[in-house]
């Protein structure tokens, strides 16, 4: 037997045996009776076996031939199996959805919108991972992220499902003790509560009601290394901090957070699906319609 069987002559053997003559099998392949017959002559070299007794009315296994057709035949089946499983994966959801969040984003929206989805698609299971770097998501195996702000560049796919808006805010608690800002310049003699995670933490630029843009300089009374730390230290009187509307609007209206110097803006940071491939399987397309609705129908 040589090192190297061609794979492709198994197909051409299985459907030799199923038609039961060199024109039937040549017929359903699409190929002469020459090639037919020169793929089983090869497929014998390469196994140093003889697999069919020809004569010129009649084929006939032999022993080894036989016992070989049925293991191919096997191999075959498991294999178109296994395509239509694929298949199935792309149009079905199925399986363990595998998803990662940042903390703050995670526990107050994604969590949520899972748990609903769950409800819906109730075949699916899911894991939920949270955390604030980057996840390499083919190296840890993640079927989706749900990223912030704006994108790095990547091979990845991503789906943008919305945005948030950064909010200046600080607490009656603090503002009992501070004077609120009136102005952008008055920001700098306040304390601070800076998020070590971004590379400018100090360093903020409003955009003011006539277009024009104004950076100021803060200063540090405290810092976080995630969003959810910074709002608990926002919320209970630390300082003042900009703070993403998903996890402050309810603050905001139940009096826990003041808003601040309202007329200026701060960029809008997107929220963004990412996934691996080129083509998501069915389990990450429905996730992210769901998400998308979820996010739409909260306004």
């Amino acid at each position: 037997m040589s090192g190297q069987v061609n794979l492709n002559r198994l197909t051409v053997f299985v459907a030799l045996v199923h038609a039961g003559s060199f024109t039937a099998a040549a017929e359903a392949l699409g190929m002469t009776n020459a090639m037919v017959s020169q793929h089983l002559a090869r497929l014998e070299q390469e196994l140093g076996v003889t697999l069919v007794l020809r004569s010129t009315r009649r084929m006939t296994l032999t022993e080894a031939g036989a016992a070989f057709h049925a293991d191919c035949a096997r191999i075959l089946a498991d294999a178109q199996a296994a395509i239509e499983q694929v298949g199935s994966a792309q149009d079905k959801p199925g399986g363990t959805l595998r998803v990662t969040a940042t903390g703050d984003y995670g526990v107050t929206v994604v969590a949520p919108a899972l748990a609903d989805f769950m409800q819906v698609h109730p075949q699916l299971q899911v894991d939920l991972v949270l955390a604030d770097q980057v996840s390499d998501l083919i190296a840890e195996r993640f079927d989706l992220a749900i990223r912030m702000g704006w994108l790095r560049d990547s091979n990845l796919r991503s789906t943008r499902l919305g945005g948030f808006r950064q909010l200046l805010v600080a607490s009656p608690v603090y503002l009992a003790r501070h004077a609120a800002p009136r102005r952008l310049a008055d920001l700098a003699s306040h304390d601070w509560v800076a998020l070590s995670l971004l590379s400018s933490p100090l360093r903020w630029t409003f955009t003011a009601p006539d277009g024009s843009r104004r950076t100021v300089r803060m200063r540090q009374a405290a810092q976080a290394n995630n969003v959810t730390a910074a709002h608990a230290l926002v919320r209970h009187g630390a300082g003042v901090s900009v703070l993403p509307d998903y996890l402050v609007t309810e603050d905001i209206r139940e009096g826990r957070l003041v808003p601040l110097l309202a007329q200026y803006r701060l960029p809008e940071g997107g929220i963004h699906a990412v996934y691996p491939g080129r083509q998501a399987p069915a389990k990450v397309r429905v996730f992210i319609d769901h998400l998308r609705a979820w996010l739409a129908a909260r306004g």
